[in-house]
């Protein structure tokens, strides 16, 4: 297994484990669970080592298919560039959920406002680490692009008429 694959392998940690954990940690503040707060914040936690890991192997799984017949430069860039904001947005989801577990394992009074502020995060980072996803994804699911012809081997399109 090489860089490639970590990246391929972990590209989806970050997108599922994003949202799971805000509806994990939405669901301990509408039952008032700490338990459930303790959960969430580690499947937040874990996504967002995942971003940073899948962030890091990035540029290697580029540089593996950049030189492929029909891989655009252009999306891969694009993706690298998006990547980025969502890799910062999962840090600070990161940040703020390890400090919500340290506020909610200490009981302090702050533990509903930063989960708030918390589940905000979540949020908005699985909108920012989707994206980047889909966009990923355009580089080698042609069909994502809408371009759906797909040539046999002797060149023709499989919409060409006889």
């Amino acid at each position: 297994m090489n860089t490639t694959h970590i990246h391929l392998f972990l590209n989806h940690l970050p997108i599922i484990g994003s949202i799971l954990g805000g509806l994990v940690l939405a669901h301990a503040l509408w039952t008032k669970s700490e338990m459930t707060k303790i959960a969430a914040y580690n499947l937040l936690i874990i996504s967002s080592v995942g971003a940073v890991i899948t962030y890091l192997t990035g540029e290697e799984a580029e540089e593996s298919i950049e030189n492929i017949q029909g891989i655009s430069k252009q999306l891969i860039e694009q993706h690298e560039e998006f990547a980025l904001f969502a890799l910062i947005a999962l840090i600070i989801l990161g940040v703020a959920s390890l400090l919500g577990l340290i506020i909610t394992i200490r009981k302090s009074s702050w533990s509903k406002t930063i989960a708030t502020i918390t589940l905000f995060i979540s949020l908005i980072s699985f909108g920012l680490i989707a994206k980047t996803g889909y966009m990923g994804g355009q580089i080698r699911h042609t069909e994502l692009n809408g371009n759906t012809t797909m040539q046999d081997q002797g060149g023709t399109t499989e919409n060409d008429e006889d």
